[in-house]
């Protein structure tokens, strides 16, 4: 697909990628990093963003559901993989021939591994998860004694290898709230009851991206890196991706579709909740909710077009949206940047989050599927200038 054809591409930066893991693992030079790529690696495209990331040294891979963690063996991946988000009648077999560590919160979760080793011949890998203050999944620390038994002695039998012990943050991206210290007493609480029970994991962790940037003492054996791998900030609170040395992997661009002249009073888009000032320019993005673009940034939401920073004018439809562009000219087919990594004045991810008060980890992972994806290596790693198209659409 060429530039010049395109009705809108997410362009996604492999060295980037591999950029970013190297300077997570920097971070936590004691740990080994899982890159986790769930939600189609925050929307960037789980294949080719975990192939990047290994090649960076991530030693293991962490998906949300199953589905995704079978995804990735399929396609060739056969490191360590973990999957953490089960329900009853999941694919714990398949997953056990797959060789993918399962997360177990509770006790019927580690009856379905065991029946599903039993039924395949294969030691199960698991890893229990210890609620420490998050309230999500994770087993209550009033339960844990008796989940940690009954996986030691599934241990036993040869059914269950217990590969790992881990927990979640719930305000990591808060330094300094007085949930972190607590979750991590909790936490130490756990892991002396593995132990105690005769527990060996081989990985103890804790981290999310922010507690890896901010929380040196909750590294343990392994950190879970997630957005950081694609260059986003956690949150603005702990800082910007340069100050970690992060860079933005994904920029998303359309191409306009229509440019006219209107006269002053002009209603755009539905409802008419803009109309123009005077006579203006009126350029049209042809993206809009249906792929990924928020609704909610209607009136807002920051895109650059010739060279300057506009904003959306009206409201946000299914497929489009509109620019005022004042007294400037565009011409059909220029490349509107809606978000990248902001070298080019472009706005970024978090910009688009503050438009619409929300975290930019939902900006780049609402970007839908009519919305080819597009690798490209920036070749940072050799000092070269040129970018490579090394892929099409996911």
């Amino acid at each position: 697909m060429t530039e010049t054809a395109m009705r809108a591409r997410a362009t996604i930066d492999l060295a980037a990628v591999r950029s970013n893991v190297r300077a997570l693992r920097a971070r936590a030079p004691r740990a080994e990093i899982m890159a986790v790529v769930k939600a189609d690696a925050y929307g960037h495209g789980a294949v080719r963003c975990a192939r990047a990331a290994r090649e960076a040294g991530a030693t293991w891979l962490g998906t949300a559901l199953p589905e995704e963690a079978l995804a990735l063996r399929a396609a060739g991946d056969t490191g360590r993989l973990m999957c953490w988000l089960w329900t009853p009648g999941g694919p714990w077999r398949e997953a056990v021939e797959q060789d993918v560590d399962v997360s177990v919160s509770g006790m019927w979760a580690l009856r379905e591994a065991v029946a599903a080793a039993r039924a395949c011949g294969r030691t199960a890998r698991v890893q229990l998860k210890v609620d420490t203050g998050l309230g999500r999944n994770g087993c209550q620390p009033a339960d844990w004694a008796e989940l940690v038994g009954a996986a030691r002695a599934a241990e036993a039998e040869g059914t269950v290898r217990v590969t790992g012990v881990w927990s979640h943050f719930a305000c990591a991206d808060e330094p300094g709230h007085p949930s972190i210290a607590a979750q991590l007493e909790v936490f130490r609480a756990a892991l002396a009851v593995a132990e105690s029970a005769g527990l060996d994991p081989e990985v103890r962790h804790h981290c999310n991206t922010p507690a890896l940037l901010t929380l040196p003492e909750a590294h343990f054996d392994l950190v879970r890196a997630g957005i950081g791998i694609y260059g986003v900030s956690p949150s603005p609170e702990i800082g910007a991706p340069e100050d970690f040395g992060l860079r933005p992997a994904m920029t998303l661009e359309a191409s306009v579709a229509s440019v006219k002249r209107v006269p002053g009073g002009h209603g755009v888009s539905y409802g008419h909740q803009y109309t123009t000032p005077g006579e203006t320019t009126l350029a049209l993005v042809p993206v809009g909710y249906a792929d990924g673009i928020p609704r909610h940034a209607s009136g807002g939401g920051p895109v650059l077009i010739a060279g300057k920073w506009r904003t959306v004018a009206g409201r946000i439809a299914m497929d489009q949206f509109v620019v005022d562009l004042g007294g400037d000219a565009a011409q059909v087919g220029e490349t509107a940047v809606l978000f990248g990594p902001g070298d080019r004045g472009e706005p970024t991810a978090e910009d688009w989050a503050r438009a619409t008060g929300t975290i930019a980890y939902e900006i780049v992972t609402r970007i839908g599927t009519r919305v080819p994806r597009v690798y490209r290596d920036e070749c940072a790693d050799t000092g070269m200038n040129q970018c490579a198209d090394t892929g099409g659409a996911t």
